[in-house]
């Protein structure tokens, strides 16, 4: 397989690279001091619909152990999609595992997330990856599926906290690579949204792990690349933190999240922005 630097044709339109790799440990960390916080019976509250604490820990006990290739997912299913198959092998992987212990889980994700950090740490950003098929990438470059795998986790772990009474963790480093990796879902979002060439949408986010985003409209689709032409934007979205990491991750329906948004210029657009959506669903 031939390495795809981020300047090959086709890459250029999911924007400059992100270096995920240092804020693996410290995400491991954040997440083991939660988890060995938990008062006993927090383990049970649920975290997302059909999944407790405990089930939202186990899946990601099973990322950390198939991204180390130490997890079998069986075959596809006939005429099963590649998000059915996920999500059927994700369940199936929870229910093997409902009865394990917290505190053996605990040690289980402490290990496999050691060693998985210490393995992105070393990893060729450039080097062609896993798909990441939110942002109609396949094969993608290492620095998008390794901040994808970020995203993953911290959103487990935000899920983890609202279950256990407390809000989002708003440290902004890690808010900012969540959000700047969620919006190279962009132009895959807007590939079916007829524009005319040059055509901008600005797509911000306000406060310390916020940022501001332009996709433009090209011959060949919509694109996150700098555009030299720099036309005023036909719509701008302004998106607070919360509602922009919930609906990237489906945990707001598009209309709220519109309804939330702060809006300049064509609606059509805003509106198709706002089906933006980060994970496999």
């Amino acid at each position: 397989m031939v390495a795809q630097p981020n300047d090959r044709p086709g890459l250029s339109r999911l924007g400059a690279p992100i270096d995920a790799r240092p804020l693996f440990g410290p995400e491991l960390g954040a997440l083991l001091g939660l988890l060995r916080g938990l008062r006993p019976g927090q383990w049970g509250e649920t975290a997302v619909p059909g999944w407790t604490v405990h089930d939202v820990a186990v899946h990601v006990l099973g990322d950390y152990r198939a991204r180390l290739g130490r997890r079998e997912f069986g075959a596809f299913a006939p005429g099963e999609t590649l998000e059915a198959f996920i999500h059927r092998a994700n369940q199936e992987w929870v229910d093997r595992h409902r009865d394990m212990d917290p505190a053996a889980l605990v040690d289980a994700l402490e290990e496999a997330g050691t060693e998985l950090a210490r393995r992105f740490a070393h990893a060729d950003l450039d080097a062609p990856s896993l798909g990441v098929s939110w942002a109609g990438a396949d094969p993608a470059p290492m620095w998008l599926d390794c901040a994808r795998e970020y995203t993953e986790y911290w959103t487990h772990r935000q899920q983890i906290r609202h279950a256990a009474g407390l809000g989002t963790d708003p440290e902004p480093r890690a808010l900012s690579l969540v959000l700047d990796t969620f919006m190279r879902a962009l132009p895959h979002t807007l590939r079916d949204t007829a524009a005319p060439a040059g055509t901008r949408v600005e797509v911000t986010v306000p406060g310390p792990g916020g940022g501001a985003w332009t996709v433009t409209a090209g011959p060949d689709g919509w694109s996150l690349a700098e555009d030299p032409g720099s036309r005023p934007a036909a719509a701008t979205v302004e998106l607070d933190p919360e509602t922009a990491w919930r609906l990237c991750t489906r945990g707001l329906r598009p209309a709220d999240a519109l309804a939330r948004a702060r809006v300049e210029g064509d609606r059509r657009l805003a509106g198709a922005v706002c089906r933006i959506v980060s994970i496999v669903y």
